[in-house]
C-alpha cells in the first residue's frame, strides 16, 4: 500500500502548509509520493528537498519586495508573481533549492496543471527542477488573469487549481491509497462561482474548454470536499485543515501574517502528529 501525500494550493495560504511540512521533517513523516498544486506544488518541493525552513525563510525576506510579486510585475511582465525571479533567481542564487537531495529522494513527486486547450488536468512527474524543468511548478502556480499561459512540452498550461484543486482521487488512481491530504481551507468552506468569469470568457474566448472547466471549477470542488469527508470518516484518508480562517491572503504581503499563518500549520500538525504516524503505520 503506496502512502501519498496532498497538497492543496492557494497562494500564500500555502505557508499553513510548509509550517505542517516542516513539522513532518522533524518527525521523519515521509511518503512513498507527493502532488501538489499551485502552491502546494512549491512547498512540496522543499519538501522534498528537506529544506525545513526554506519556505518560510524566502517568504519572509521577499514578500514585500517590488521583485518578487505585485502589480508592478503584472504591469511589466504579465505576472503578478515574477517568473524570473520567483523561480529561477530565488531558488538558484538568493535562497537555494538542494536538487541534488531532491533528486536523490525515493518519493516520487508530481505537479498538477490544467492544459488551457483541453481544460483537463496534467499530472506530471518530476525527477528533477534544475533549468527549464522548474516550468512544472510554474505552470502549476500560474493564476488565470494574472499570469501568462506557460509553454510545456508543447502544452499551453495554467494553475493546476482549476481542473484538479484537491487531486486524491487522480493519486489514488496512481496506487497512492493511503493518503494524507493538506487543505488550506477550514471544514464549512464551500466555494463559489468565481466572480471574475465574464473577464475570464473574454481573455480566454480561444480556450472554450478551459472557460468550461473555471465556470465548473466550484462544483467539482465542493465534490471534492464532499467526497474527502466520506473517506475521512471510514478512515481512508487523514484530512489537516485549518481550525479556523488563515490568517494571511492568497497575495499576503504581510511578513507578520506570513509567520502567524505558518505557526497555525506547525500548531496543528504538532497536535496530530502521533495520530499521522499512526495512520501511515498502520
Amino acid at each position: 500500500m503506496k502512502k501519498g501525500l496532498v497538497l492543496e494550493g492557494g497562494g500564500h495560504r500555502g505557508i499553513f502548509t510548509a509550517g505542517i511540512l516542516d513539522v513532518f521533517l522533524e518527525n521523519d513523516i515521509s511518503f512513498d509520493g507527493v502532488i501538489g498544486v499551485s502552491a502546494g506544488a512549491v512547498h512540496g518541493a522543499s519538501f522534498l528537498s528537506k529544506q525545513k525552513g526554506r519556505s518560510l525563510r524566502y517568504a519572509l525576506k521577499y514578500c514585500k519586495d517590488k521583485r518578487y510579486m505585485g502589480v508592478g510585475s503584472l504591469l511589466k511582465t504579465g505576472d503578478y508573481f515574477n517568473v524570473d525571479f520567483c523561480y529561477y533567481q530565488l531558488p538558484q542564487i538568493l535562497d537555494p533549492f538542494d536538487n541534488e537531495t531532491f533528486e536523490n529522494q525515493t518519493s516520487k513527486y508530481y505537479t498538477v496543471s490544467t492544459d488551457v486547450e483541453s481544460g483537463k488536468a496534467v499530472y506530471h512527474q518530476c525527477r528533477s527542477l534544475r533549468d527549464d524543468y522548474i516550468k512544472w511548478i510554474v505552470s502549476s502556480a500560474s493564476m488565470p488573469l494574472v499570469a501568462r499561459i506557460v509553454n510545456v512540452e508543447g502544452q499551453k498550461l495554467l494553475d493546476g487549481g482549476v481542473a484538479d484543486s484537491i487531486p486524491e482521487t487522480a493519486f489514488r488512481k496512481m496506487g497512492y491509497t493511503k493518503n494524507v491530504v493538506i487543505l488550506t481551507q477550514p471544514k464549512g468552506y464551500e466555494k463559489s462561482k468565481n466572480a471574475m468569469l465574464p473577464l475570464i470568457k473574454l481573455v480566454y474566448k480561444k480556450y472554450p474548454k478551459f472557460v468550461e472547466a473555471v465556470e465548473n471549477r466550484h462544483l467539482i470542488y465542493n465534490q471534492q470536499l464532499k467526497d474527502l469527508e466520506k473517506l475521512e470518516k471510514s478512515g481512508d484518508v487523514y484530512v489537516l485543515r485549518p481550525k479556523v480562517d488563515l490568517v494571511a491572503s492568497r497575495t499576503e504581503r504581510n511578513p507578520q501574517k506570513m509567520q502567524d499563518t505558518y505557526n497555525q500549520g506547525r500548531e496543528l500538525a504538532l497536535e496530530e502528529v502521533e495520530k499521522i504516524k499512526a495512520f501511515l503505520n498502520n
